[in-house]
């Protein structure tokens, strides 16, 4: 091996040093005016970028693979490999090559992955970019959630139920956890994360605790409110240790640590998120809650908005707070356009001031930096002599920074390049040398036209002209016909066609001074520039809460405004414990109806006393689903604080909501639909609240016909007769036998939502009405699909034949009175009899938490065979 190394080139003896450093990482090697990737991160990226892959002679050693690009179009190229997952070094050059005679010195300045990126071309503006690290220990898990490109720091500590809601919540675009636990993380969450795994000693000893305390600055996490979680504390310091190996040092940004406070958040699993669709969808095409909620001016109020919308509260006054705010705004037309109008020229203050913070902001985020705070300055006075208390409480927070403004505007040049390299950065006034160096460089011109006219007037040479070439420099041209006017002391450098170039030593010297002020002013720039970023770094904190109160405001105006476009209404809030909702419509479907088609409206009343349990039955197609829905997000975007799609709404709080929509395989963990129904549907009945509101939608429909019904049967009887929690329910079912469950339990409501037949045609009228539904129209539905006509009337055929053999489903409904009769004389029964004592004794043996589906139905006709004898 050290053969073979010595054969290498000095140059891929310095790259293989520095590769070793960084495994698992593509290496970007700067070589001159090019990033260059060697061997088998070579083959990488010529396939990921569609860059020539050649191969080069490696000294004496074999060939390899080189693929490379100019070094200015990185950011063209970086997001590509970062969004095909690969972590990337960059590895520059740290010395300027004149000034060295042996190889240039290089390091690696930055690894970017696809959790720590500060590029805009990586990013999403209305996401945030979250880098999440898991600690495990035995039952419990701690999480933090790091953005580095806005300096956001949470952390909180839970079961693992818990950390997979907030990993669904916060969908983080990298997870970072001991290597030990890779099987743990992998049984528990699938394989949905981007992962890397870290050596175990950041996890050990008080380690992550100092780093945190260090990075802070303080003896105590009490002041963060964390010092109890001590998991959350360990995966807290991992990160910020991650983001220190990766090459980023600079994260002043990052000042403060918070806690998730779990009580404050109506409760939304990861199922419920998805079933929802408030952010994505699995759907191709569809569109989310938050597409048509989002008409924010800023992308700090989009990102602020993703999080109200998967964590609403569940506390009254803040709800109220957030209400009655946007109530005020809805009525202010003029207030509400200026301040948006000042909120769009603000940008993303959040990852800009950020990007001072990393000390990687270029000239023009600095000016834009002060026309944010110019605009702050004008929200500040606009809110604080606004006649809304907590409008005026966000302009007292607000803090325009004059001293900063003040600063950029005397330092910085009114319109700057992007890039320091291209000068005219720094203002004229602000150092004295500058202002000499610039003198000489670009009034020099002037000096030549002085130079040449002089010259002309002195040798009687009307057409000499002085110009310039990257050959010899400064130089002046006389044709041929005037050349034996040339004086004896000009030196010959070049003969042309029509004419001789020449130097003079007053020429010469010149342009030394010419070319070495470039230099300097280039040198000059970069240090007062650096020097200026410095000192914003001091006002980050002030700055970083202006971005928070802005992006408030800015989801709150959002409100108000989407409030008046869509008709939505100011919902009532209350401690009790109903929903009634009256004209309700589903805010997302409404908008993707046909030109002209308006949304059939619904009534919803659901409480603890009269009708908990809703069972709604209709044909397929009918709206069943979207009704189930349309509560959920009504519920939601009450609780986020903002008006809802009805023509009133009383709700009472809801801690959590559940729901079992749609049904999908999951067969890369070997699930079936069926599998995943239950399992969803098993964390909804292990984690039910008084306050709960559960959207079933088909339960049972994964399995046989009889299974089905059981399932739904029990389920539904489970949800009525639970000792503490009356959860309120909404069960869409097409077992019209369900209906049934109204005569045994008096919470239990029949609703259907309704058709009308004209001939052989079914019209979905899609209104609620009370009473239960007898046919599913599921024929007609694959007519309307575009099912071949011989097929439709063979189904039809079919339907005659089995409704005259079981007249109309009697035979499914017999068995089920025959159970409800059943239930009735066993309470009739003395307990002494020997069978009843027995079926007492397998009861309470059972633990109902861990029963599987399939052991409950083993159960169940165990207990029926000792029924029959």
């Amino acid at each position: 091996m050290a053969k073979a190394t010595a054969k290498e080139t000095p140059l891929m003896q310095q790259y293989n040093a520095i590769k070793a450093k960084y495994p698992g990482a593509l290496l970007l090697f700067r070589v001159g005016d090019f990033y260059e990737t060697f061997g088998e991160d070579a083959v990488k990226a010529a396939g990921i970028l569609g860059i020539v892959l050649t191969r080069r002679a490696n000294g004496a050693a074999t060939h390899i693979e080189l693929a490379g690009f100019p070094h200015h179009s990185l950011e063209t190229y970086l997001p590509k490999l970062v969004r095909a997952g690969q972590r990337v070094a960059i590895c520059d050059q740290l010395e300027d090559p004149k000034t060295t005679k042996t190889i240039v010195k290089r390091g690696v300045t930055e690894l970017v992955t696809p959790g720590v990126a500060v590029s805009d071309n990586i990013l999403q503006q209305k996401s945030n970019n979250y880098l999440a690290s898991l600690y495990f220990e035995k039952n419990s898990i701690g999480i933090a959630l790091i953005d580095i490109s806005t300096g956001e720091f949470l952390t909180a500590q839970g079961s693992s139920g818990y950390i997979d809601k907030l990993l669904q919540s916060f969908a983080p675009s990298e997870v970072i956890f001991p290597k030990s636990r890779q099987h743990d993380f992998k049984d528990t969450y699938g394989d949905r994360f981007y992962t890397y795994m870290l050596d175990e000693w950041p996890y050990s000893g008080d380690y992550a605790e100092e780093t945190l305390l260090k990075h802070f600055g303080v003896k105590s996490l009490k002041g963060f409110g964390i010092d109890r979680l001590n998991l959350g504390i360990i995966a807290a310091g991992v990160a910020l240790h991650y983001l220190n190996e990766t090459e980023h040092r600079n994260l002043q940004h990052i000042s403060a640590i918070s806690r998730i406070e779990e009580d404050r958040y109506l409760w939304l699993d990861r199922f419920s998120i998805r079933n929802l669709e408030l952010v994505g969808s699995a759907n191709e095409n569809a569109r989310t809650l938050v597409e048509v909620l989002d008409n924010t001016c800023s992308p700090m109020g989009a990102r602020l908005l993703r999080r109200w919308i998967v964590m609403p509260l569940k506390e009254i006054k803040p709800i109220n707070d957030r209400l009655n705010v946007v109530e005020y705004l809805l009525e202010q037309e003029e207030l509400r356009e200026t301040l948006q109008q000042q909120i769009r020229q603000i940008g993303d203050l959040e990852r800009l001031i950020s990007k001072i913070g990393l000390q990687k902001a270029n000239p023009r985020e600095v000016c834009q930096l002060k026309k944010a705070l110019l605009a702050i300055g004008e929200i500040k006075k606009i809110s604080e002599a606004s006649t809304s208390q907590p409008l005026q409480s966000i302009g007292s927070q607000l803090n325009p920074c004059a001293y900063i403004c003040e600063k950029i505007d005397k330092e910085l040049h009114p319109e700057p390049p992007v890039a320091l390299v291209k000068g005219s950065v720094m203002n004229e006034g602000i150092n004295e040398e500058l202002d000499r160096l610039r003198k000489i460089a670009f009034g020099g011109k002037g000096y030549l036209l002085e130079i040449q006219k002089r010259e002309a007037e002195l040798t009687g040479i009307p057409s000499l002209k002085v110009s310039f070439n990257n050959v010899f420099g400064y130089y002046l041209e006389v044709t041929h016909a005037h050349k034996d006017k040339v004086p004896a002391d000009w030196i010959r450098k070049q003969t042309l066609v029509n004419a001789e170039r020449y130097i003079t030593p007053e020429l010469k010297e010149y342009e030394e001074q010419i070319l070495g002020a470039e230099e300097k002013i280039f040198a000059l720039e970069t240090q007062l520039y650096n020097d200026l970023l410095y000192s914003l770094t001091d006002y980050i904190k002030p700055i970083q809460l202006n971005a928070q109160l802005i992006a408030r405001l800015d989801v709150l105006l959002n409100f108000a405004e989407i409030s008046i476009k869509n008709h939505y209404v100011k919902p009532q809030i209350n401690e009790g414990k109903l929903i009634d909702i009256k004209g309700g419509r589903h805010p997302v479907i409404e908008k993707t109806l046909p030109l002209g088609e308006s949304y059939i409206t619904n009534d919803v009343f659901l409480d603890s006393e009269s009708q908990q349990i809703i069972i709604i039955t209709g044909p397929n197609m009918a709206g069943k689903s979207a009704l189930l829905r349309q509560t959920g997000l009504i519920v939601l975007m009450a609780q986020m604080g903002c008006f809802v799609p009805a023509k009133s709404a009383v709700i009472g709080l809801v801690d959590k909501i559940f729901t079992r929509v749609g049904a999908s395989d999951n067969l890369s963990s070997g699930e079936s639909t069926f599998m995943v129904e239950m399992n969803e549907t098993a964390s909804i009945l292990n984690n039910l609240s008084d306050r709960s509101l559960i959207l079933l939608d088909e339960i049972g429909r994964g399995t046989s016909t009889y299974d089905g019904i059981s399932i739904a049967w029990a389920i539904a009887e489970y949800l009525h007769n639970h000792p503490s929690a009356k959860a309120k329910t909404l069960f869409a079912t097409h077992y019209h036998e369900l209906n049934e469950l109204s005569n045994s339990f008096n919470r239990v409501k029949n609703f259907n939502v309704s058709v009308k037949e004209v001939g052989q045609q079914i019209i979905f009228l899609r209104k609620l009405v009370p009473g239960g539904s007898e046919h599913s129209f599921g024929i007609h539905v694959a007519k309307l699909a575009g099912m071949p006509q011989k097929v439709l009337s063979r189904a039809n055929d079919i339907l005659k034949k089995l409704e005259n053999e079981r007249t109309g489903g009697e035979h499914i409904k017999e068995s089920i009175r025959k159970v409800q009769r059943q239930a009735v004389q066993m309470q009739m029964f003395s307990i002494d009899d020997p069978v009843l004592v027995k079926i007492r004794d397998t009861l309470n043996n059972l633990d109902v938490n861990t029963l599987t589906p399939v052991e409950a139905l083993m159960k169940l006709d165990e207990i029926q065979r000792l029924i029959k004898g």
